[in-house]
């Protein structure tokens, strides 16, 4: 009988063993906005949606939508390592210092920051080259404005946003001198009312193409029913206004949640900042309309082609600011560390920067 139960309690043991040599890989995900936003949280739950395809039963994802930046956002991540999971993937500006907190905490997390700067033994960074696309859209709007006023309506005024509020103008005024630019924050990420609210306030002050770094198509949705043009925000956003739609600039977060979480499992990982954009396929103009006239659908092909080569990059020197000091020496491009501290609106853009 000894002899039966040591054996009965070694296959049990055995079978705890395969069965924790099997749990999956946790991984979660903090989201500022719902995935429903139709925005920045949509695609990066679709970045998501398509880890888990990507590993099956090998990996098992988690998230939290609508998470405030600040208090909350600690507490959500907190939980999130609280729970078990192996690597953790905060989306938005906001959450840095919550992550950086919560990360020194849990040191056999691994901890991603989307968009932002501080990084740790066990946290590193990744960002999207908006810009690029961003340097696209201000061609196109500066080619397709009849009234050479183009609009901008920005979430909030960090490096990011101000960034691919300076590409636009730049690329604007290289096809269009006559271009003129105006900006109206919404101090949301997502707020269909205040987008659609900003998007009126700006077709009222002669606006005919929209440009916007919020998350939600209410103001694609603004400029079909007033009868001008606009350029979607990180997902195909085509459908919301067939004639008014440009084309969307789509975000792919897909291949960096995947080699991330294979980094991570395989313990190869190790803390960087990293940036992706149009050539590695992270960044895409999606749904360009074909109501577009041939030659501007020439050039957003050739800027675009541009780009994605490196034949030509967007900050690179001279450039100005908009009180006439030298930013950017000529024959310099801004690096990475540099771009991610751009806090400064270029020459001719007349507003001032927030603070």
């Amino acid at each position: 009988m000894k002899l039966k139960s040591l054996f009965v309690g070694l296959g049990l043991l055995a079978s705890v063993s395969a069965a924790q040599a099997e749990e999956p890989f946790k991984v979660g995900f903090v989201y500022v906005g719902p995935v429903g936003d139709l925005g920045w949280s949509y695609e990066h739950d679709r970045g998501r949606q398509e880890l888990d395809s990507y590993f099956g039963d090998k990996v098992k994802t988690t998230y939290v939508e609508n998470v405030p930046e600040g208090a909350d956002a600690e507490r959500v991540i907190t939980q999130l390592a609280k729970a078990g999971n192996d690597l953790i993937f905060t989306t938005s500006f906001g959450f840095m210092n919550p992550t950086l907190k919560v990360a020194k905490r849990f040191p056999k997390v691994t901890f991603e920051h989307a968009t932002g700067y501080k990084r740790s033994k066990n946290l590193g960074t990744y960002v999207l080259r908006t810009y690029e696309g961003r340097y696209v859209s201000g061609v196109t709007a500066g080619l397709m404005t009849k009234t050479n006023t183009i609009g901008y309506i920005g979430s909030f005024p960090i490096p990011e946003v101000i960034r691919d509020i300076d590409a636009t103008f730049m690329a604007a005024k290289s096809v269009n001198p006559n271009v003129k630019m105006k900006i109206v924050w919404v101090n949301s990420w997502y707020d269909p009312g205040k987008e659609t609210d900003a998007a009126n306030a700006l077709i009222d002050q002669g606006v005919d193409v929209l440009m916007q770094h919020t998350d939600s198509p209410a103001p694609l949705i603004a400029a079909e029913k007033r009868g001008i043009r606009a350029i979607g925000q990180a997902s195909d956003q085509s459908k919301f206004a067939p004639n008014a739609h440009i084309f969307s600039v789509r975000d792919d977060w897909a291949p960096y949640y995947i080699k991330t979480t294979k980094s991570v499992m395989d313990g190869t990982w190790k803390p960087a900042d990293f940036w992706g954009g149009f050539d590695e396929d992270m960044l895409s103009l999606a749904s360009i309309n074909p109501n577009l006239p041939a030659a501007v659908r020439a050039k957003i092909d050739e800027t675009y082609t541009a780009i994605k080569s490196g034949e030509f990059k967007p900050f690179t020197g001279p450039i100005k600011d908009n009180k006439g000091n030298i930013v950017v020496a000529e024959g310099h491009t801004l690096t990475d560390q540099e771009l991610a501290q751009v806090n400064w609106y270029v020459e001719g853009i007349t507003d001032e920067v927030p603070r």
